[in-house]
C-alpha cells in the first residue's frame, strides 16, 4: 500500500514529519502511531496497512522532533516529552485529526497516556505497546548503554548482525530478513554511509536519568485512559514491561485486553501475523462499538 508524506510546522519553526496509510474519508476511527524514543514511522510499515487495507480507516504515524524525516533540534533538552507532546497536539491541529485511537510504542505510549490528561476528547482507544506506569529500571540501564553509541555499519546487513548482537536475548525468533528490515529501519543512508535514523544527541536525555533512584510511577497518567478501551500489548521478554505490571493495567482499567508477543521483548515489533491479529481485532471492535 502507498502511502503519503505530510509535513507541518512546530511552534519554533521545527518541520515535523507524518506518514498517513489510507484515506481520509475511509469510514474506520482513524489510528495514530507513536514510536518508541528513537524510533520512527518506519516501525509501523507492516501494520499500518493491514489497518488501512480495502480502505477501512486512515493510519498515521508521527516523527517526533530529531527522528526520522522530522528535523534535528540544535537544543538536544528540547527532546523532552512535554516538548513532543506539545509537537504532537499541534501536529493532531495541522492534519485535522479530531478523534483517533493512539498506538504508542514505548515513549509513545506514555504521550498517548499524556493526551488522555491534556486532550481526553481526542481518543476513542487506546493500544500501550510495552510501556505502563511501572517502568523497569534495568530496561532503561540497557537501553542508555547503545541509544546514540552504535557501532556504523558498512551495510545494513552489517547492521542487522550488530542488532542481533545486542537485541537477540529480546527478540529469540526473528529470521534473517526480518533482523534485516528491523537495521534498515534504525539506520539510513545519507552521503554514501549508513547513519542512525535519529539524531545521537538524544544520548544526553538519557544520561540525565539517575536509574539508582526510583523512577517515578505514572498510574495517574494512565488513569486518564480509562475512559477508552485499551489494548495493553507486552513482549514475553520484555525488561521494560514487567508481567504483573501489565496484569495490574488490565485489573484496573475497566475496559482492557492483554496481549503478549511469545518471542519478543522490548517492544513488540509488530511483524508477526499474530500480534497484528490482536490489534486489527481490538480496532475493528472500537469501529462496531461505534456503530452499534
Amino acid at each position: 500500500m502507498t502511502y503519503d508524506d505530510l509535513f507541518s510546522t512546530s511552534q519554533d519553526g521545527l518541520k515535523l514529519h507524518a506518514r498517513r496509510w489510507g484515506t481520509t474519508s475511509a469510514p474506520g476511527i482513524p489510528v495514530v502511531c507513536l514510536p518508541g524514543l528513537a524510533r520512527t514511522t518506519a516501525d509501523f510499515e507492516d501494520i499500518a496497512p493491514v489497518l488501512a487495507a480495502n480502505g477501512a480507516r486512515a493510519v498515521y504515524s508521527f516523527d517526533y522532533r530529531g527522528r526520522g524525516l522530522s528535523d534535528y533540534d540544535p537544543n538536544w533538552k528540547n527532546y523532552d516529552i512535554k516538548v513532543e507532546l506539545a509537537d504532537v497536539l499541534d501536529q493532531l491541529t495541522a492534519l485535522q485529526i479530531g478523534e483517533a485511537i493512539f498506538f504508542g510504542t514505548s515513549r509513545g505510549g506514555i504521550l498517548t497516556m499524556a493526551i488522555g490528561m491534556m486532550r481526553p476528547g481526542a481518543l476513542r482507544g487506546a493500544i500501550l505497546n510495552d510501556i505502563g506506569p511501572i517502568i523497569d529500571g534495568k530496561g532503561l540501564a540497557r537501553i542508555r548503554s547503545y541509544i546514540g553509541k552504535l557501532p556504523q555499519p558498512r551495510t545494513f546487513e552489517d547492521g542487522a548482525e550488530i542488532l542481533k548482537r545486542i537485541a537477540s536475548s529480546q527478540f529469540t525468533a526473528l529470521s534473517e530478513a526480518q533482523w534485516l528490515t528491523y537495521a534498515k529501519r534504525t539506520w539510513r543512508e545519507k552521503d554514501g554511509a549508513l547513519v542512525p535514523s535519529y539524531d545521537t544527541a538524544l544520548m544526553k536525555t538519557l544520561e540525565l536519568l539517575d536509574l539508582e533512584a526510583p523512577l517515578p510511577e505514572l498510574w495517574p497518567q494512565f488513569d486518564a485512559l480509562a475512559h477508552v478501551p485499551l489494548l495493553v500489548m507486552r513482549g514475553a521478554h520484555s525488561d521494560i514491561l514487567a508481567r504483573p505490571t501489565a496484569e495490574e493495567m488490565v485489573r484496573r482499567h475497566p475496559n482492557a485486553k492483554l496481549y503478549e508477543a511469545p518471542f519478543e521483548g522490548h517492544a513488540p515489533i509488530l511483524m508477526d501475523v499474530a500480534s497484528q491479529t490482536a490489534v486489527v481485532q481490538f480496532v475493528e471492535s472500537i469501529d462496531a462499538a461505534q456503530g452499534s
